[in-house]
């Protein structure tokens, strides 16, 4: 065994010719470099593999999240349901009969005597409102008429000439040339004048 930690073997051959050998014992370098390759291998497979199940549970929660949101898109979705309507089976016709009366029957007369000049529309024609179905001749309310008019103007005439006197007292009864009653007589003259002419307008129709 020589310092080196070899074994030196001596071979005597032909010649007196010696051969030495020397091989590796126990106990040599190359022992740790294996042990070292060895550990080295085992922690990149643990390491390896830690990142395939962080990949994989990386991978797990996406597809979730992705699933999750599809779903929650597809119930977000209102959901309508048409429905077209079909003719249904014709119902069995009835017929009987019958007569049409109108529920309210109002019969029409004229408002004034007088005497018919045109007829537009006979009875049962169908009419529309405005429309002028008859003139009437009425030579008596016209003259009463005429006599309205006439009556108008003398009452509108007696108005003004009142109020005319009224003015006047009212100015004179503030410098006492006039009494206050003759003011006042003259005032409610005035407002009967006005009385008559605003019955004379209104009429009796």
């Amino acid at each position: 065994m020589t310092p080196d930690g070899t074994t030196k073997r001596t071979v005597e051959g032909a010649g007196n010719s010696t051969v030495s050998l020397s091989a590796p014992v126990n106990g040599s370098p190359q022992g740790p470099r294996r042990s070292r390759k060895k550990l080295v291998l085992v922690a990149g497979a643990f390491v390896l593999c830690v990142a395939a199940l962080v990949f994989l549970g990386i991978r797990s929660r996406v597809e979730a999240d992705s699933r999750l949101k599809l779903a929650t898109d597809q119930a977000a979705v209102p959901t309508v349901q048409v429905i077209h309507p079909k003719p249904g089976a014709p119902a069995e016709e009835i017929v009987l009969p019958g007569s049409t009366i109108a529920f309210t029957d109002t019969p029409i007369y004229a408002r004034t005597n007088g005497y018919l000049r045109r007829w537009y529309f006979d009875i049962g024609a169908r009419v529309k409102n405005g429309q002028l179905l008859a003139v009437i001749e009425t030579p008596e309310v016209d003259q009463q008429l005429q006599q309205a008019r006439a009556d108008l103007e003398t009452a509108q005439a007696n108005m003004q000439l009142a109020k005319i006197t009224s003015d006047r007292w009212q100015f004179l009864v503030k410098s006492g040339s006039v009494s206050k009653q003759e003011t006042d007589q003259a005032v409610s003259n005035l407002a009967a004048m006005k009385a008559v002419v605003g019955s004379l307008i209104r009429g009796p129709w």
